[in-house]
């Protein structure tokens, strides 16, 4: 139950008897029974733009947006938000990129957009402190819960294998 580590132990508990009597997936499909339809990196930079010109049009542009095979879960890692500063000439230049893990091309359209929101909230705040957290609340108003459900999905792959 790693992804749950810092939940209360009630809501381990509940989530624990869930897959022991193999009643996750269920739990899961119920809630989330569909996957999106983005699938390649292009209409994945539609679908971050909309969100971005719709809640922080005066934000750092975004340089790329992509699809990243190599963020993985065990680095603790979703999605990845860089920012790279160079000086060129007498300029400081500088890009953000947005990377999402190849694991959310077929999952609910709930939980990219959860991952998406992160990451572009860390256009502004850098770390993981309550004005991030305002923000991601901003984007998204039930962020937290779809973190939560979220981790529940990883459980349940990590535990039987994907649903989707």
């Amino acid at each position: 139950m790693k992804y749950l580590a810092a939940y209360p132990a009630h809501l381990q508990n509940q989530i624990e008897q869930l897959l022991e009597q193999d009643k996750l997936k269920e739990y899961l499909l119920t809630r989330y029974p569909s996957v999106h339809e983005i699938s390649n990196d292009s209409a994945l930079r539609d679908y971050v733009m909309d969100l971005k010109n719709r809640f922080m049009r005066k934000s750092a542009p975004l340089s790329k947006i992509a699809f990243d095979p190599k963020i993985h879960v065990v680095n603790h890692a979703l999605g990845l938000h860089t920012y790279v500063s160079r000086v060129q000439g007498s300029k400081l230049k500088s890009k953000n990129e947005l990377r999402v893990s190849v694991l959310f091309k077929r999952v609910p359209e709930r939980f990219l957009n959860m991952i998406v929101v992160h990451e572009l909230a860390h256009l502004k705040e850098k770390d993981h402190n309550k004005a991030f957290y305002q923000l991601c609340l901003h984007m998204l108003p039930d962020y937290h819960q779809l973190e939560f459900d979220l981790r529940v999905y990883l459980t349940q792959i990590d535990a039987l294998g994907d649903i989707y």
